[in-house]
């Protein structure tokens, strides 16, 4: 047993090493997201100390008079603190067969790492200026493809990476097996000794970076799974905790238009959620922007400086003028809080810096493992060719 699982663990690895370090060095830059943009988005005069943001639908559109003709405003995230900046994220138009154009109508934020292009700006929320970094907005979509989807547009894109994401889960189980020291061995297994060279020292820093990194990178790769096929996630969590009906991550449920009145604009609707809070101290975190008629508005509020698993999402019918569904995590079932918590898991939140770190680190190890398995294999190999050059030289010469 022990040589078939190191053998598939070996051609695993390195047949499928490219996808799967280019998967974890986008998800680390991913996590890191917000400090990128710290240190390479423009600043911009600062605003007076009394004075306040502007409405949610000046912000987008300010933000629509300067984004490309066709594109359709998505969703509109609020400054992560006072004096911050705000992002409205399009919809980018797609070309239809015949050479038309289209944009995307699928209603919400799109889930990080969604398949279609998306264009964000950055709007300062106090004085509607626009802060504009358009190379590294393409740089980060360009991430958040790759992560998502591999690049590839459709749905068959995001199983792959789910079905990479169920190899990396197999891949830190077998190596977990294939490490586990022998008696009195135990403390090396753990450490790289300095005295380790060629082979042995790539082996060494495999197993000991593997062990300590395994429960954060199997977390990181079991959630991402989950991100991946939520419906199948759901329906096994479903099955063994008591779990409440509701619409599933970033979807939003329908509503039925009215022919006689107008639809709330999105804030009025952010004003709805308001006043409905189920927890006082909230305050708006994000708001999707409907697509189509039949789609409510996601309003998003959480605590200044809160994590997503502290944020309470409201779905606002427009027509009707009311919250039609509520997502607090705190009340609700046991089996949509574990569904709940995957996404901020797999994307570094809910657990403090440390465990953002960790996660940051965690995408680096498929790179380390890649390194390290290969330089394994190739140093075995010509070590065996050597052997068997040198056996040849002696029964050569014991011939002659």
């Amino acid at each position: 047993m022990m040589k078939t699982l190191r053998f598939l663990h070996l051609w695993v690895g390195l047949i499928l090493g490219l996808p799967l370090l280019a998967l974890g060095l986008s998800g680390t830059a991913l996590v890191i997201e917000p400090e990128l943009r710290a240190v390479f988005t423009p600043s911009v005069p600062a605003s007076p100390a009394d004075a306040a943001p502007r409405s949610v639908a000046e912000v987008v559109d300010a933000a629509a008079a300067v984004a490309p003709a066709g594109a359709k405003p998505a969703s509109y995230a609020a400054p992560s603190a006072p004096g911050g900046i705000a992002t409205v994220r399009f919809q980018a138009p797609r070309r239809t067969p015949q050479g038309g154009e289209h944009a995307h109508s699928q209603g919400g934020p799109r889930p990080q790492g969604g398949g279609m292009p998306g264009i964000s700006v950055h709007i300062d929320p106090v004085t509607l200026a626009v802060v504009s970094t358009p190379g590294l907005d393409a740089t980060i979509g360009w991430i958040h493809r790759l992560h998502g989807n591999l690049l590839i547009q459709d749905r068959s894109g995001r199983d792959l990476v789910g079905y990479l994401g169920v190899i990396m889960t197999a891949l830190g189980v077998t190596g977990l097996v294939l490490w586990w020291p022998r008696p009195g061995q135990w403390r090396q297994s753990f450490i790289v000794r300095k005295a380790a060279k060629g082979a042995r020292f790539h082996r060494e820093l495999h197993g000991a970076a593997g062990i300590w990194g395994l429960a954060v990178f199997l977390v990181v790769s079991v959630t991402g799974v989950a991100i991946a096929f939520p419906q199948s996630i759901a329906a096994g969590v479903g099955a063994v905790l008591p779990m409440a009906a509701q619409t599933q991550g970033f979807a939003v449920p329908k509503v039925t238009p009215r022919d006689s009145v107008d639809p709330a604009g999105v804030d009025e609707a952010v004003a709805i959620a308001l006043a409905a809070s189920p927890r006082p101290g909230l305050a708006l975190r994000g708001a999707s922007l409907p697509q189509s008629p039949d789609q409510a508005i996601r309003v998003v509020l959480a605590p200044l400086g809160g994590d997503a698993p502290s944020a309470v999402t409201l779905m606002v019918d427009p027509w009707a003028r009311q919250v039609v569904e509520v997502r607090d995590p705190s009340t609700q079932a046991a089996g949509n809080k574990v569904t709940g918590w995957m996404r901020p898991l797999h994307e570094g939140e809910g657990l403090g810096p440390v465990y953002r770190v960790l996660v940051a680190l965690s995408g680096l190890l498929p790179t380390l493992f890649a390194i390290t398995g290969t330089s394994m294999w190739w140093i075995k190999r010509r070590n065996r060719k050597a052997g068997a050059a040198r056996a040849a030289a002696i029964l050569q010469s014991a011939a002659e």
